[in-house]
């Protein structure tokens, strides 16, 4: 396997398990009615998650200049990852919108 690519794969990995834990303990402290560092956690996963699709594009982009990526089982587990925490990503926004709209409606009653 190309260093390259084992570099990338783990740079991938790493940057989307790191955005998708703050992005669960974002949910956790919207739940708890920590709100402002719920955001703040949110915003550091969505950075952090940045980073690896920066690294994901430049192979993207790598291949559409015709240099092509062999297929490694890494890269794949990269790219799940990537996914995966994408998907925590748009729960996570979503979760905090409602968990502020809760705690906004139990404090009226």
């Amino acid at each position: 396997m190309d260093e390259e690519l084992e570099e990338v794969s783990f740079t991938i990995i790493a940057s989307a398990g790191t955005a998708r834990s703050c992005y669960i303990e974002a949910m956790d402290k919207a739940e708890a009615g920590k709100f402002e560092e719920a955001e703040a956690l949110l915003k550091e996963g969505q950075k952090t998650f940045i980073g690896a699709h920066d690294a994901h594009f430049g192979l993207i982009q790598k291949e559409a200049e015709g240099n092509k990526t062999e297929f490694a089982l890494i890269l794949m587990h990269a790219e799940d990852q990537l996914m995966s925490a994408e998907a925590f990503g748009i729960l996570a926004e979503r979760h905090i919108a409602l968990a502020k709209r809760l705690a906004d409606l139990e404090s009226r009653a």
